[in-house]
């Protein structure tokens, strides 16, 4: 039988093949640049304590506003625009798709900056523009890709890239963050959906499912626009938009099959399986309430996307995103379950105590959840270090089929192998 094939056309290495060293070292550039990553969630997760009213290593009012930008753009978008720019650095014409995360990364720092008392001329103006920058160039690596090779998760992810653009573009104008969150986390959100078209490819490829959830997806991008024009009719348009694509994403998603599998393939399913249900949350929010700008309502609905299904989402693909990106394997540990736990379980006090308007248990799920995503990245960061990749047991295989992360070039698109059906039928 013929070994099976990164997207760059090689055979991936065998589990448990040690990883040559050439592709041990992670290159300077991208260090740099998951540095500016680091500073902007360490810098938002101070901010979310700030916001919570709990104690913080650092106190300042300008940096608890500055919470939400700097978790999504600074930290996401930087992680996630780099992982794509990495994907398509194949040919030295394309090393252009850097300026992506370079241009995020250096918006974080200019705002960081301008928040420790550095004067940064014109307020918003100088990070926000070097974030519309980042947006441009995120959007112009999709178009790259479709020009390659056309695909509807292409398109659903060039989807996101413009919402993200209108997001960022509106911040920068001086709008009120409670009034354009819907824009981010949409963001996030039809990234995220348009990689689970790419990565669990045969499981949408179906009769006409990834048509309808290209449909489904620029439904909701037009109901961002009603949230604006007309809330009291948008939110709830919004809601419905959502609960649709969600609802129709998780039932064909691999993911139901993949939980009754062990390791890591179940742990990745459990964290997108609990991801669609906390998008549900939201979407029911919106859907029941419909605009709701301060409170814990808007606490529960902001928070159920960010943490509950980007964040969620983000710790069932790392071991396939980090090892494209630092060129070293990212192996399945145990202690991942209790990662994931405390990230759920601290959103789900916080809801919970949000609608019972309970202010200590809510800050205490807040800060339950500021400890997972700490972990996490503690965690992650010892796993690669430690450099070892282990045997899969007897019958056991990865979550999905990705970037090898043993081998030293990179993949040639943004587009990662398909996944097999014997993985998607476990």
């Amino acid at each position: 039988m013929a070994e099976p094939e990164t997207a760059a056309g090689k055979p991936e290495a065998p589990a448990g093949a040690p990883v040559p060293k050439a592709s041990r070292r992670v290159p300077r550039v991208r260090l740099v640049l998951l540095l500016f990553a680091a500073v902007s969630v360490l810098s938002g997760l101070n901010a979310a304590l700030l916001r919570l009213g709990v104690p913080a290593p650092v106190h300042s009012d300008s940096l608890a506003s500055a919470h939400g930008i700097l978790m999504v753009y600074g930290f996401l978008g930087t992680a996630i625009t780099l992982e794509r720019a990495v994907a398509l650095q194949a040919e030295k014409s394309r090393l252009w798709a850097y300026g992506a995360p370079a241009a995020s990364g250096l918006a974080a720092a200019l705002l960081i900056a301008s928040i420790a008392g550095v004067d940064v001329p014109g307020g918003r103006a100088l990070p926000g523009g070097a974030w519309l920058a980042s947006m441009a160039f995120f959007t112009a690596i999709y178009w790259a890709v479709w020009r390659r090779q056309a695909s509807y998760s292409v398109l659903v992810q060039a989807l996101g890239a413009i919402i993200g653009l209108g997001g960022v573009a509106m911040w920068a104008r001086g709008f009120e963050v409670a009034i354009i969150v819907p824009w981010w986390v949409m963001f996030l959100v039809l990234t995220i959906i348009g990689e689970r078209l790419e990565l669990a490819r045969i499981s949408f490829a179906s009769g006409t499912t990834e048509q309808r959830v290209l449909a489904e997806s620029t439904a909701l991008t037009l109901t961002l626009v009603a949230t604006l024009v007309t809330p009291t009719i948008g939110y709830p348009l919004l809601g419905i938009a959502l609960a649709v694509l969600l609802i129709d994403v998780g039932l064909h998603d691999a993911a139901r099959h993949l939980i009754r599998s062990t390791g890591l393939p179940r742990l990745s399913a459990a964290c997108m399986i609990l991801a669609y249900v906390w998008g549900l949350v939201s979407a029911g929010l919106w859907i029941v309430s419909g605009p709701v700008w301060t409170g814990f309502q808007y606490d529960a609905a902001v928070h159920s996307l960010t943490i509950g299904f980007a964040l969620s989402m983000v710790i069932a693909h790392a071991p396939v995103i980090i090892p494209a990106i630092v060129r070293r394997p990212l192996p399945y540990h145990p202690a991942m379950w209790a990662v994931a736990g405390l990230l759920h379980a601290g959103l789900l006090i916080r809801v919970i105590a949000g609608a019972r308007e309970a202010t200590v248990p809510w800050q205490f799920g807040g800060a339950l959840s500021v400890c997972a995503v700490l972990a996490f990245l503690v965690l992650a960061v010892s796993l690669v270090g430690a450099g070892r990749k282990p045997r899969l047991a007897a019958g056991e295989s990865s979550v999905e089929a990705g970037p090898d992360p043993a081998g030293e070039s990179e993949p040639e698109t943004t587009h990662r192998p398909e996944t097999t059906q014997s993985q998607e039928a476990k």
